[in-house]
């Protein structure tokens, strides 16, 4: 058997029924240890912080298993697990932080098995379609990867191939991994909402499948920021895509490890830090859709202040009216207004009402005060921010209230790429007060 052949059974269990087995036999594990943890409790033999720390350590093992069953796996069940790293809201933090190690680079696929794909969905011999292709993969990922390449007329391009069979197991995946987490006990939404969150999850990932509809996107998002030169959107070429092959211009530019001095001023990170943000807001607030997948490998910059912004699979078009709560909420926040802040939350849906009818009222301020440093009217050092620490410590003395929120699946994915942009912040440095520029994005309106 070739090495290409072998490894194009790289997602270790090919077939629905087997991947079925393998993730049942990774929830009755889960399920196991959870019932030692319990009759451990029962025992009435540990103090409140021993069994938190017992809680801690179980959830950390039970989020290394999944990461490791859904790294193993790859495909859609692999991509879940990336998104499903975003929404502390649906798993313990222990579980999300664990699942976060899925956002790394994946191992890439043979070149002889892109070479397939391209012949079978463009219809033409590779070399017929392109002047050359690097066999070296640009970037891989959970449900593909992007080469290099240059078109017969010299354009310099990358052209992104999704794996074969990804799209043949979404809903198997799916279903099979909601039932392997309900058995392992480690969902924490109702049934109803919880349908909600993997429908979402469900619509995101058909989506970002269909690279047809990526292009879309991309020509979509490459009008409205067409008026800012240093916001760069590659070029699609339709004439060499399909549902499973997207070629894009080649658009270079820096990793965000390299933003940093001295080919980088602080100044000029700021000025990154800015564009990242405006742009973003202007996404959610402008055009009532954002680009969903913070994830580091999506964005690249420049020194003249350039942002870079690529794969358009994950893009969240959101209603009016939940724009419209989002800057209730945000503006109630900014001047403190608990009480309409606690409106615009149950408008939003993250308010779970039916456990408790309101909060009390000084429960929102700790949490308005980590708002007030992100979006400061003066300087604020991203690079040395510990705003996360912050939000995990409130989490741990707000417990009692865990049930009285729960996710939304109309502002889950919003939430990721906030949230996720955060740590970009971070890891660039940034040391600037952001403000003004969340007003000027408020004050947009979708034409």
């Amino acid at each position: 058997m070739s090495q290409d052949h072998k490894n194009d059974k790289r997602f270790s269990a090919t077939t629905p029924g087997k991947r079925f087995m393998k993730l049942a036999g990774m929830s009755a594990s889960i399920a196991g240890n959870f019932a030692k943890n319990r009759i451990k409790g029962a025992l009435g033999t540990l103090s409140e912080e021993e069994r938190l720390r017992e809680r801690e350590q179980l959830f950390s093992q039970v989020g290394e298993q999944i990461a490791n069953t859904l790294g193993e796996m790859k495909g859609a069940v692999m991509k879940v697990g990336q998104i499903a790293s975003q929404f502390k809201d649906v798993f313990p933090k222990e579980i999300a932080d664990a699942l976060a190690k899925l956002q790394k680079e994946s191992p890439p696929m043979p070149f002889g098995v892109i070479e397939r794909q391209i012949r079978q969905e463009l219809g033409r011999e590779p070399s017929e379609v392109f002047a050359f292709i690097d066999t070296r993969p640009f970037a891989a990922a959970s449900i593909g990867q992007v080469h290099r390449a240059r078109t017969h007329a010299g354009d310099e391009v990358v052209i992104k191939v999704q794996y074969p069979g990804v799209d043949e197991c979404v809903e198997s995946d799916l279903k099979h991994l909601r039932f392997a987490l309900k058995m392992a006990g480690v969902l924490k939404v109702d049934k109803a909402m919880l349908d909600a969150v993997f429908d979402e999850i469900r619509r995101s990932l058909v989506d970002e499948l269909d690279y047809v509809k990526e292009a879309q996107n991309v020509r979509e998002f490459a009008a409205f920021h067409a008026n800012d030169p240093k916001i760069v959107v590659p070029k699609v070429f339709d004439e060499y895509t399909s549902t499973r092959v997207l070629t894009m211009a080649f658009e270079p530019g820096d990793d965000i490890r390299q933003v940093q001095a001295p080919r980088y001023s602080q100044d000029m990170i700021n000025e990154l830090g800015h564009r990242l943000v405006g742009a973003i807001g202007a996404q959610i607030y402008g055009l009532n859709a954002v680009h969903c997948d913070p994830h580091p490998g999506n964005f690249a910059f420049r020194p003249d202040g350039t942002l870079i912004i690529y794969d358009y699979g994950c893009i969240k078009k959101i209603k009016p009216e939940i724009v419209a709560a989002l800057k209730r909420s945000t503006q109630a926040a900014l001047r403190q207004d608990y009480d309409a802040l606690e409106d615009a939350l149950i408008c939003l849906g993250v308010r779970n009402t039916e456990h408790l009818a309101r909060m009390p009222a000084d429960f929102y301020a700790p949490w308005v005060t980590i708002v007030h440093q992100a979006f400061s009217e003066t300087p604020f050092n991203f690079g040395t921010a510990t705003l996360h620490e912050d939000v995990m410590r409130l989490a741990r003395r707000s417990l009692k209230y865990w049930e009285a929120f729960r996710p939304s699946p109309d502002t889950m994915l919003v939430d990721r790429a906030i949230g996720g942009h955060y740590w970009t912040l971070k890891q660039l440095g940034v040391n600037t007060a952001f403000r003004d520029a969340l007003h000027h994005a408020m004050s947009q309106t979708a034409a």
